[in-house]
């Protein structure tokens, strides 16, 4: 009877905790530049390793639980605004920003001028630029009034002149990137490079790379399947363990 109870139980905590990560992703749909969370389950075995047990054994002591979850860096579909400070990455790459938590990666190319020309995320994170010396540390760009323009390879000019250029990266495959807030991410230490065969669009966004309407399925398959676990967790409760612990004191 436990094992039925316990596998039931894990089974609706995993679908609660996937719920919470897909409503998060259907949240987002709207959000530039955002990547989706997607989750992955393993199965807990709840008795000794060295235990000898027949497969029927093993199938009731066997549990899905929610693993983790892992970023799906996919692009998003890219729409055209016009706006000479949208910008829009194309291929494998992120823009490299100071936020007063330090360091931070993002493909919301949604950009605006701070107060003294600074070049900002729309939260206010810095938008670093390529140091000409490398050992130097990279340094927030900084532009003076007149027409802006940004090349494909990030360069930042203003009336014609070169300021600076962006510092694009990325990251080896399989670098574990943390989300942070709704477009950042973080990044081991020393894991960036700079980033090869990235494309900068100007007068463009990138979206959402979560389609919203699989999100929907996702969502209302996970809750019929967490219904249906609660259910069986009420019958073992009531139909199993009740009568069971009513029994055994007539017995004795």
């Amino acid at each position: 009877m436990d094992s039925g109870f316990y596998a039931a139980v894990s089974g609706a905590v995993a679908r609660t905790d996937a719920i919470d990560l897909v409503a998060n992703n259907i949240a987002n749909t709207a959000t530039t530049g955002y990547k989706a969370e997607r989750e992955f389950y393993q199965t807990l075995v709840a008795t000794p390793p060295s235990a000898r047990m027949s497969p029927l054994n093993r199938a009731v002591n066997n549990y899905g639980i929610l693993g983790g979850t892992v970023v799906d860096l996919a692009a998003g579909s890219i729409q055209f605004t016009g706006n000479k400070l949208d910008l829009a990455l194309e291929g494998p790459g992120f823009i490299t920003v100071e936020t007063p938590a330090g360091i931070r990666y993002t493909r919301n190319g949604s950009l605006r001028l701070g107060a003294r020309g600074e070049l900002l995320t729309q939260d206010g994170g810095k938008v670093l630029a390529v140091p000409e010396n490398r050992k130097a540390k990279p340094q927030p760009i900084v532009l003076p009034n007149g027409t802006i323009s940004i090349s494909t390879d990030g360069t930042v000019s203003v009336n014609g002149a070169i300021v600076a250029r962006m510092k694009l990266v990325d990251f080896p495959k399989g670098t574990p990137l943390l989300p942070e807030g709704s477009s950042y991410f973080t990044a081991p230490a020393q894991a960036e490079r700079p980033a090869a065969g990235v494309a900068v669009r100007e007068g463009a966004l990138e979206s959402s790379n979560y389609n919203p309407v699989e999100g929907t399925v996702d969502l209302i398959t996970l809750q019929r399947t967490s219904e249906m676990l609660n259910q069986a967790i009420r019958i073992f409760y009531n139909d199993f363990d009740q009568p069971a612990a009513q029994e055994i004191p007539r017995i004795a």
